[in-house]
This record gives structure tokens, C-alpha cells and sequence, in this order.
């Protein structure tokens, strides 16, 4: 399965591991069918690390979410550039609505056992990795409390399924 994230800086297209990680796919569509990622922002780019979104509008307010998923972190699948993988707080299964797109290969985030639990990967950019690539350049400062907010919004205006 294929998602299209339109974003103000171009269109990311995701492929999804529903074999791998059918949790985190799972409930990443049911966020997308429900229109939830609809204008919403990336609201944390650390470019070297990670751009982060999924959970804000553009004033920086916390979407409301469904009850978090387990943490699918054990399916093989590594944090690696370009892949996508499910935000979560220090609480090992508390991922609901955020994800991040790694902007570069963060072994440290892959699972190592009880004491690193990991993240959860559960798809890859496909096309637009030029779009990912803008976007953790883009200039950020802080926000309503949080660091590494863009300065100009990046905006998520459409999030879709795309037929293959």
C-alpha cells in the first residue's frame, strides 16, 4: 500500500510494510482515512536526524488521538534513511498519530533489547526524497514550548492513498 503525503514543499509518496509492521500500517491508514493528517504540520525537523509531524495543526495545537499501538520495533525493519517510523513518547508502546521520516541512518533508534526498546518502522519514502531532503533544510526556532519548529510552516495539506 501507497500514501501520498502533499506537503507545501511537494509530494511524499510512502510505502507502507503492512507484512512487517501491519500494527503501525494499520493504524497509520486509519489516521489517513479519517482525515487526521490533513493540515497538519511537520513540527519537529532536526536535519541529520529526523523530520517529525502528524500531530499538529498549524497554531501548534495537539491533534486528539486514538489510544496508543504496540510497538512493532521487533519486525527487522531499521531505522535507515528515508524510512519511516512511528514517533513515540519515553513509554515503549505509546505511539498514536505522530510519526518521522529518517533523514539519515539512526541505528541508535532500532531496537536493542529492553533498556532501547526502539522505533517502529513501517514504511519507506518511495518517491519525493527530494521533498524530504527540502524540508530538513528548512529553518526552524521555537514554538509554544517545542524546539525545532519551522519558521515557515511545513503543512501536510493532503494525506491520501494512492492505487498502484
Amino acid at each position: 500500500m501507497k500514501v501520498k503525503l502533499t506537503t507545501s514543499q511537494g509530494a511524499i509518496v510512502i510505502e507502507l510494510d503492512q507484512a512487517k509492521a501491519p500494527v503501525s500500517s494499520e493504524n497509520f491508514l486509519k489516521y489517513l482515512d479519517a482525515g487526521h493528517y490533513d493540515g497538519t504540520i511537520f513540527h519537529r525537523v532536526i536535519d541529520g536526524f529526523m523530520i517529525q509531524g502528524g500531530g499538529f495543526s498549524k497554531d501548534m495545537r495537539q491533534k486528539p488521538v486514538n489510544p496508543p499501538i504496540k510497538n512493532e520495533s521487533t519486525n527487522g525493519l531499521k531505522n535507515d534513511n528515508y524510512t519511516v517510523a512511528m514517533a513515540r513518547t519515553n513509554v515503549r508502546d505509546s505511539a498514536t498519530s505522530q510519526f518521522f521520516i529518517n533523514v539519515k541512518d539512526n541505528d541508535f533508534l532500532n531496537f536493542a533489547g529492553d533498556s532501547n526498546p526502539g522505533y517502529a518502522v513501517f514504511g519507506k519514502v518511495v518517491e519525493g526524497k527530494d521533498v524530504v531532503d527540502k524540508i530538513r533544510k528548512v529553518a526552524t526556532g521555537n514554538s509554544g514550548g517545542h524546539q525545532n519548529v519551522p519558521v515557515q510552516a511545513v503543512v501536510i495539506e493532503k494525506a491520501e492513498r494512492v492505487s498502484v
